[in-house]
């Protein structure tokens, strides 16, 4: 059977590489007449996906994408192709989009199941463009973004369009979530996230080196107390099961080896109905160990989601000279996908600081929930970044650590975490932001 995200792939790359930005704004404003006009052209090719009636768009089933149906959509755009009719190619665009919604959330229960999910088209090296099922989000406007960027997503509602030329170097990873997996979202629409700044303690030194002509840093473990450590990480995730959390987030660089097989063998020794008391997904502290610093996501059962490696080295200044974290970006970044929360990504302390690396993600894939474990010596360049992310409909949960605190900047401290949301018009100003007492 023909794909038919192969054809949506191509229209969207044929518009991206032919039109100016001005045509989306053009676009934006369709007058009535020239909307009707485009619906006949399509119609007098593909009246099925059409009503006779109210003239509503139908939803396209398995069993209608025959060839008859392809022999008729190619026609359709060597029609508009060989005339250049962009608004009627746009328009084809959206009708699709709308016709394949029902199709769309068959797939996302289909991607549950996959360990990890690829984009649905297969021609994504040839059009520049990958294609997956938008997960809603309960939170996000319609129109996001539509007053700031002039793009062909502007304009679709039921598929994540990905363009390379915005994705850059980085490849993606996508992960579907099941609907199981959040029992009390189901219910009430509200995600609970809890976060701890864990410990006050350093169990780690910070080694400086030389390496051709640039001065770097690596962070080197203590070798005794991971049990103690360890428990103390058990133990928050228990504290948090109390208050039927969804997330809990632990700050950066506070694991070490052990921790991820501690948590999971803690885990195994509960009951089946004790496991489903814990945080559905558990952001664990992060490791810093061969050259890359590392997240691990385990979900309630103990099983790893992902690890997602930090991509941006954080620069420290040590008696007048600058040393760079040295780390080796992977270039991986993994996006998680779940009906009525939308897309979440993990971004490490300085990966979401570097505000050209998280704005690249926010704009490829209409993130809506950031989750930032950091090791920072201070909070106001996060609080500065967060509203960039309100501004886009994206939650974020930030977490720093007491362990950060520096003799002598104490008052950089102003808040160790904080939790930006977006609200309605209707709510009040004072809950889009609620920071995290220092310590």
């Amino acid at each position: 059977m023909n794909n038919i995200y192969n054809v949506v792939a191509y229209l969207c790359s044929y518009i991206i590489n032919t039109c100016e930005e001005v045509f989306f704004v053009h676009y934006s404003c369709i007058s009535k007449s020239e909307k009707e006009r485009t619906r006949n052209i399509i119609k007098e090719y593909l009246p099925q996906l059409f009503s006779s009636q109210e003239d509503q768009i139908v939803q396209l089933t398995k069993e209608n994408l025959t060839d008859s149906f392809f022999e008729k959509l190619q026609a359709l755009i060597l029609k508009l192709t060989n005339t250049k009719d962009f608004f009627a190619t746009t328009a084809l665009i959206q009708t699709l989009d709308q016709a394949l919604a029902n199709l769309l959330l068959e797939k996302i229960g289909e991607l549950e199941h996959d360990d990890f999910s690829t984009v649905l088209n297969t021609n994504r090296e040839l059009t520049g463009v990958g294609l997956l099922p938008r997960c809603s989000c309960e939170w996000e406007r319609k129109h996001r973004l539509s007053h700031c960027y002039n793009r062909m997503d502007n304009f679709l509602f039921n598929m994540l369009l990905m363009e390379n030329s915005i994705l850059g170097e980085l490849i993606d990873k996508h992960f579907f979530l099941p609907k199981s997996l959040f029992p009390h979202f189901s219910k009430t629409k509200k995600l609970t996230i809890a976060a701890t700044a864990l410990r006050r303690e350093r169990k780690f030194t910070g080694e400086l080196y030389d390496k051709d002509t640039v001065q770097y840093f690596k962070i080197v473990y203590d070798t005794d107390g991971w049990q103690e450590d360890n428990q103390l990480v058990w133990n928050k995730i228990q504290e948090a099961s109390l208050h039927q959390t969804d997330i809990i987030v632990f700050p950066e660089i506070l694991g070490n080896p052990e921790t991820v097989t501690f948590v999971q063998n803690k885990i195994q020794s509960l009951t089946e109905e004790e496991k489903q008391q814990l945080p559905s997904l558990i952001v664990l502290p992060s490791l810093w160990q061969n050259k890359q610093n590392t997240v691990t996501l385990l979900n309630k059962t103990g099983q790893i989601v992902y690890t997602q490696n930090k991509q941006n080295p954080f620069r420290i200044e040590h008696q007048g000279s600058g040393y760079l974290e040295g780390i080796i970006p992977s270039r991986v970044i993994n996006i998680l996908h779940f009906e009525g929360i939308g897309r979440i990504a993990i971004l490490i302390c300085k990966d979401f600081l570097t505000t050209k690396y998280m704005e690249q993600l926010m704009r490829c894939f209409k993130l809506t929930l950031i989750l930032v474990p950091s090791f920072s010596t201070g909070s106001y360049d996060f609080r500065q970044t967060l509203d960039l992310c309100a501004h886009d409909d994206c939650n974020v949960v930030w977490i720093n650590t007491c362990a950060a605190i520096e003799k002598g900047k104490e008052q950089n401290f102003e808040a160790i975490g904080a939790v930006r949301k977006r609200i309605s018009r209707k709510d009040d100003e004072s809950h889009t932001l609620c920071k995290m007492p220092p310590c």
